[in-house]
């Protein structure tokens, strides 16, 4: 019998270090918008719209906390010593980058959290999480113990839920998490296809790999992560990203192109071997007939598709069929804002679409597709989970009022080194995690 499962989604609250640092090479929004003066308050307030809003249309949406920043720990082993404030002082004034780097809230971003397996796939019927070590960026291979510590605090039952270590953060398995892994399904209590994207072969020299930008995700990453979960070759699909692509920016699989259910919507410049991937899945996806929607560099040229982070989107069912969850900044460039009011009148598995302010996000390079980590999980699976992250009204105002009352609404690189902005953050999570219930999570809590 095929249980019933609903696919969760949990996204990254917003962090009160949020900054323009323009640290992630590669990622062309944040670059562009480098040194810009961010609004934490309002980062977060947007965040925070966006899943009460989806909550409020009956989807299962959870909350992931920021991460303690700025990082003390790594700036110590990195031999920066003395009190606290000595520290912020000493790193300011020898390399200001590694400040930026270590006070990032990119952990925002939990597309690149982990990568999960619901338990309809996998050998002993558990849901799997291995967190991404994110060993392309040294601001964002910080993130996974913590990362780890969040999700075992969530997803806490071990009848249920089975969790791993991060892979070896070294470039040969450099794994950027569910950014470049989609599953594919007939319905989510079945057995799926799960899609795996990388860029390059770690071990192969002749393999194709981008020239501008690195390949961020390997494909010893994503068969090391699939082994560990437990996939069958039935269910799995390693697809090459474009090298093309990632050189125009497109960093992670997830800017280029988005599935769920039985519907895939992606670029026509997505995949290496395009029709190669397509009849893997079409072979594996057993019992339903994929939906493939393939939008042509005619319709959305390249450059477009990029800057409006199009694929960047949420792919949520709708009882009426696909919902697209769009960033505002799709009704901004003229090509895509008509491809999107072609395609709600197109009969096919997008029926609608809704825009969504995430503008905070989007300017370091981080659309609503970023901000989520989807989890499928059955009825046992779900009345299993701390449901004090579960978005709810009351969980939407406590979150609200507390952002209001430890955010900053300013915050520009030199703010980085003051001492008081780190005792404002540990304040703010220290009283977060008692309204999550997740325990002591952080470094300084222990």
């Amino acid at each position: 019998m095929v249980k019933h499962a609903v696919e969760a989604n949990f996204d990254g609250l917003v962090g009160p270090t949020h900054n323009y640092a323009g640290l992630s090479w590669g990622n062309v929004a944040s670059k562009s918008n480098v040194n810009l003066v961010a609004n934490p308050r309002e980062a977060a307030l947007q965040g925070l719209a966006k899943m009460k809003a989806l909550a409020d249309r009956g989807y299962v949406q959870g909350v992931l906390p920021p991460h303690e920043r700025p990082h003390l720990p790594t700036l110590r082993a990195l031999g920066f010593e003395g009190s606290e404030a000595q520290v912020l002082e000493g790193v300011a004034k020898a390399d200001p980058a590694i400040l930026a780097a270590v006070s990032s809230a990119s952990a925002m971003w939990t597309a690149n959290a982990a990568t999960v397996s619901p338990s309809a796939d996998t050998a002993d019927g558990r849901v799997h999480f291995t967190p991404a070590n994110l060993s392309a960026k040294f601001h964002r291979s910080i993130e996974h113990r913590v990362t780890g510590r969040v999700l075992q605090a969530i997803f806490h039952d071990q009848r249920h839920f089975a969790h791993h270590d991060a892979l070896p953060s070294v470039s040969h398995f450099g794994d950027e998490g569910a950014a470049n892994h989609t599953r594919l399904c007939s319905r989510y209590g079945e057995p799926g296809v799960e899609l795996f994207v990388y860029g390059q072969v770690a071990f192969n020299d002749q393999a194709p790999a981008p020239a501008r930008f690195p390949a961020r995700q390997t494909l010893e990453a994503s068969q090391a992560v699939a082994r560990l979960h437990g996939l069958s070759d039935r269910q799995l699909v390693f697809a090459q990203q474009n090298p093309a692509v990632i050189d125009a920016g497109v960093f992670h699989n997830d800017v280029i192109a988005v599935g769920n259910g039985r519907c895939l919507f992606y670029h026509e410049q997505a995949f290496l071997d395009e029709q190669r991937v397509l009849s893997d899945i079409r072979e594996r996806l057993m019992g339903a007939e994929l939906e493939a929607i393939r939008v042509s560099a005619q319709d959305v040229p390249l450059e477009d598709a990029v800057a409006s982070y199009l694929f960047n989107s949420q792919l949520l069912n709708s009882p009426d069929g696909m919902l697209l969850a769009v960033p505002g900044e799709c009704r901004e460039i003229a090509t895509v804002s008509r491809y999107l009011d072609e395609l709600v009148k197109s009969d096919g598995a997008i029926t609608s679409v809704e825009v969504f302010d995430v503008k905070q996000s989007m300017r370091n390079g981080g659309g609503p597709a970023c901000l989520r980590l989807r989890v499928v999980l059955d009825d046992e699976e779900l009345h299993a989970i701390n449901h004090g992250v579960i978005m709810t009204d009351s969980l939407y105002q406590r979150l609200t009022a507390w952002v209001e009352s430890h955010y900053r609404d300013r915050l520009s690189q030199k703010d980085l080194a003051d001492p008081a902005l780190l005792n404002e953050v540990r304040r703010a999570l220290d009283e977060l995690t008692d309204i999550l219930g997740l325990g002591s999570i952080y470094d300084f809590q222990r």
